[in-house]
């Protein structure tokens, strides 16, 4: 993650159902549902202005990082969260082993 985010704080919006960041006065989030296996990961957006920064790598790793430190297990279904998981298999740890696509990982 460029040292740009590291300072940047997530929240997790649960009326929103989504975890959110803001980056230059700008919003990315990742709506998610709560699943009997994990925390299901469905839809990330950035606002264009900060889209091509890094800013949404950034929103994932920390997302990610989240669920890892309260114990949650992972459900990529977003195509954005599943292809930084493909990229980075260090976060295959957290993915639920009953995933839909666990094997396509």
């Amino acid at each position: 993650m460029k040292a740009e985010f590291e300072n940047l704080k997530l929240v997790k919006n649960e009326d929103k159902m989504r975890f959110e960041m803001q980056y230059n006065n700008h919003l990315g989030f990742i709506d998610y549902e709560v699943r009997d296996n994990g925390i299901a990961l469905t839809h990330t957006e950035l606002e264009p202005e900060i889209q091509g920064t890094g800013a949404g790598m950034a929103l994932v790793e920390k997302t990610l990082t989240y669920l890892k430190e309260h114990g949650q297990k992972v459900l990529p279904y977003c195509s954005y969260v599943f292809a930084f998981i493909k990229r980075h298999p260090e976060w295959k740890e957290i993915v639920a082993e009953d995933f839909i696509f666990y094997n396509k990982l």
